[in-house]
């Protein structure tokens, strides 16, 4: 009995790694990581999406923008501040991961945008998207959805993200 009780909690153990390393995505030299929004309120229109995305190729590529089951358009967008006033305007051109770099899509700089939602977000659910680029191509990914008011993915809580 305890080689069986031993196997399980070796089973119990390769799953959870497996689960906390399946949040990371690939797609040719980019690696995207843990890609998260906000749970929204009823009605909303809008929500941000965040991630990483570090090239290690010998090339830079562009994101350019991707879809998602819960929006009729993402767009990729820039947030910032120019004499005093926030502004946000969207990327047309996309963004440049340059070769060797890491970039941080997070609130308040570079972000997706969800525009035109379908329904709420709620905490705790994901939300399958593809996210594409210029020269990678495209990659399925899924959202985490953090708590309405969440900065940065976690914060909420721990326990819901234990299993990426």
């Amino acid at each position: 009995m305890s080689t069986f009780r031993f196997a399980l909690t070796a089973a119990a153990f390769a799953l959870v790694g497996t689960a906390a390393s399946a949040h990371d995505f690939t797609v040719g030299p980019l690696k995207i990581g843990h890609p998260w929004t906000r749970a929204t309120p009823a009605g909303a229109k809008v929500a941000g999406g965040y991630l990483s995305i570090q090239n290690t190729g010998s090339a830079a590529d562009k994101f350019v923008g991707g879809s998602s089951e819960i929006a009729g358009r993402v767009e990729v967008h820039e947030m910032g501040v120019k004499d005093g006033v926030m502004t946000m305007r969207p990327l047309d051109a996309g963004l440049e991961i340059k070769p060797g770099e890491k970039v941080e899509l997070k609130p308040g700089g570079f972000h997706i945008m969800f525009l035109d939602l379908k329904r709420q977000l709620k905490q705790g659910e994901r939300v399958k998207s593809t996210l594409t680029f210029e020269k990678a191509g495209t990659v399925e990914v899924e959202f985490v959805v953090d708590a309405v008011g969440a900065r940065s993915s976690g914060e909420a809580g721990a326990g819901q993200h234990s299993t990426h």
